[in-house]
């Protein structure tokens, strides 16, 4: 687990390690989704280079029920 602080203008700096593990660059926009207290960061990445992204993905458990 990485740690990040973020500023008093709620800027957060995505550590280097967790950038390069993401396959982040600079100026990339990321989508933010807050759920139950957590928040996830999605990377917007461009549809052509998502071909195969998703090939053996497992989708049990993946949404609520109740989200359906």
């Amino acid at each position: 687990m990485t740690e990040a602080t973020l500023s008093s203008k709620y800027q957060l700096v995505i550590p280097k390690d967790v950038r390069e593990e993401a396959g982040l660059v600079k100026g990339e926009k990321i989508f933010m989704i807050a759920k139950e207290g957590m928040i996830n960061l999605i990377p917007a990445h461009r549809l052509k280079d998502m071909k195969g992204y998703l090939k053996g993905l497992k989708v049990t458990g993946v949404r609520d029920e109740a989200d359906r």
